[in-house]
Parts: structure tokens; C-alpha cells; sequence
């Protein structure tokens, strides 16, 4: 698929003048590249932020929220930084602006995404409906995996834990669309916020990068699972797993078998469920492997 780029020269080191009012002086400033599938709910943004002059830190905001910025190498030498934007299956069109800062306001920049709207299917199934009204039994314990995940979610490594590219989980094509509007036994349920792959049961489930092994055990709706965090918000969830073969705090490599394909939580036979999150945003696990693994 096709990537959109975009680029933006923007202004100015905080407190310094315009070039136009000094004869030969140079301005700071801080060059931004975008690059994703498209600028839509439930996708992947890189932006690769280029400061005019070396800084030590750089600080990113979007959909209110605080997005980690990360070195990456460069061959000429030049200072430049990267961060993952999650543009997340709820957020509505419209233009949402990033806010760039460079050691605590030398240097300050605004990038526009401009979300366009995105039509997602609906899908039908029948499952066990035990997972969709649940006995009062189960209530405390899907209370308590549901405030397991969110404390997860919002203490994300604070460094990077990536370096090789993100591949497959499985061989198997993606057979299911990420969002997709759920009606579990005739009631709503949330998005499909995940990609489902057709894997037979037993199949060897790769990770799909680098991190550590936040969650790995058996929960109500994703029966066994396996949550790995990347560093700096970006997470990986398998689920559905027959076997797991990792523990909670081991640290794994990209392609590192993490357990094997089953059918267990809510499903309607077995395949692996992988879902994604970027800065607490829901985004497609395709999109990831398009812009920062090997379907570059």
C-alpha cells in the first residue's frame, strides 16, 4: 500500500528573532515528516522530527495526550527523532494538532494531522453466551483483569525496548478487519480492535518485537494471553492461545515463540487475535508491520 507523506518546515527557536529582522542570521527550527497508510481512525503515524541544532530532549502531545520521542539513527550525522502517533478507532474527523517541544521550549513546533473520516464494517457472531452476558459469578473477575490491562496500558517502559523490525506473529494472512463493528449474539459490543489470523490450533505464535512480558496468563474474554510491552507506549496483545511459553517480566526478541494458537476465551474457533496500542491508542497491527517491519 501506498504511504502518505507529508512534510512542514516550522517556526522558530522560542525567544528567537525572525531571520527576515537580522542580516545573515541563522534561525532554529525544527523540520517534520509524517508517514502512515493513511491520516484515519485506527491508524499508525511516525513523524521523524529533525531540530536545526543538536537538543537532548524532545517532548510530543496529541489527542491530549503525551506521546514518547525516541533517537533513531541517521547516516549524515544529523540530530534526529521519531515517535509513534496512535490515531485511535474513536477519534472523530477533523484536524488535531501535535505539539512538538525541544529542551523545555527552546525550540517549539505544531504538526496538523488531519484525521478523514473511515467507514468500518459490521460482523455477526454467535459465541457462548457467557461471554456475552456474564454470569454475576464472573463479575469480579473481569473487573479485576479490566484494571489489570489499564495498569499495564499506562505504565509503559519508558525506554525503547524494539530494535529489529516488527514481523509476523503467524504465516497466515489476516482474515478478519481491524474495527469492525461487533454483534455478539445479536448485542453491540466494542470495535474489533485487533487483527485475527486463521492460524490451526497448536501453530507456534511469534513475537512480534522486542520487549518484555507484561501479562501472560488466562483472562475471561481473551482466554490466554500474552501482552508484551515495546517501550514507550507501544503494546502488543496475543490472545486466545492454546500454550503459553513465556512468564510475566522475561524479556523476548522479535520472532521469540511466545506460546501456540487455540480457541480459548470468546471465540468462535481457533485463531490468534493480535491487537495493538500506540500511546493508549487502538490502532491496526498491519499498519504497524507496513511502517516499522518487514512489509516496508
Amino acid at each position: 500500500m501506498r504511504l502518505l507523506i507529508a512534510a512542514m518546515l516550522v517556526l522558530l527557536g522560542a525567544g528567537l528573532p525572525h531571520a527576515s529582522g537580522i542580516a545573515g542570521q541563522a534561525v532554529d527550527r525544527i523540520d517534520v515528516q509524517a508517514r502512515s497508510r493513511s491520516v484515519q481512525p485506527g491508524e499508525l503515524v511516525v513523524l521523524t522530527i529533525a531540530p536545526s541544532s543538536r537538543v537532548e530532549r524532545v517532548r510530543l502531545r496529541a489527542f491530549d495526550r503525551d506521546v514518547a520521542a525516541f533517537t533513531a539513527p541517521e547516516p549524515s550525522g544529523e540530530p534526529r527523532w521519531q515517535a509513534l502517533v496512535g490515531i485511535d478507532l474513536d477519534v472523530k474527523p477533523g484536524t488535531y494538532p501535535v505539539a512538538i517541544d525541544a529542551d523545555e521550549g527552546r525550540l517549539r513546533a505544531t504538526y496538523d494531522l488531519v484525521v478523514a473520516p473511515k467507514h468500518f464494517p459490521t460482523r455477526r457472531l454467535t459465541v457462548n453466551e457467557s461471554f456475552v452476558n456474564p454470569p454475576p459469578s464472573e463479575r469480579e473477575r473481569i473487573e479485576r483483569e479490566a484494571k489489570l490491562l489499564e495498569n499495564v496500558w499506562v505504565s509503559p517502559a519508558p525506554e525503547r525496548l524494539w530494535t529489529a523490525p516488527f514481523v509476523r506473529p503467524v504465516a497466515e494472512p489476516a482474515n478478519s478487519r481491524f474495527g469492525t463493528r461487533s454483534i455478539f449474539n445479536g448485542v453491540p459490543r466494542a470495535p474489533h480492535g485487533g487483527a485475527d489470523f486463521l492460524s490451526p490450533a497448536g501453530t507456534p505464535i511469534h513475537a512480534p518485537g522486542g520487549g518484555r512480558i507484561a501479562i501472560a496468563r488466562g483472562l475471561y474474554f481473551t482466554g490466554n494471553t500474552v501482552v508484551i510491552d515495546h517501550g514507550l507506549g507501544l503494546f502488543s496483545t496475543l490472545a486466545h492461545l492454546s500454550v503459553i511459553d513465556v512468564d510475566e517480566g522475561d524479556r523476548v526478541t522479535a520472532g521469540q515463540v511466545v506460546g501456540k494458537v487455540g480457541a480459548t476465551g470468546r471465540v468462535t474457533g481457533p485463531h490468534l487475535h493480535w491487537a495493538v496500542r500506540a500511546g493508549n491508542a487502538r490502532v491496526d497491527p498491519i499498519a504497524l508491520l507496513t511502517l516499522l517491519g518487514d512489509q516496508k
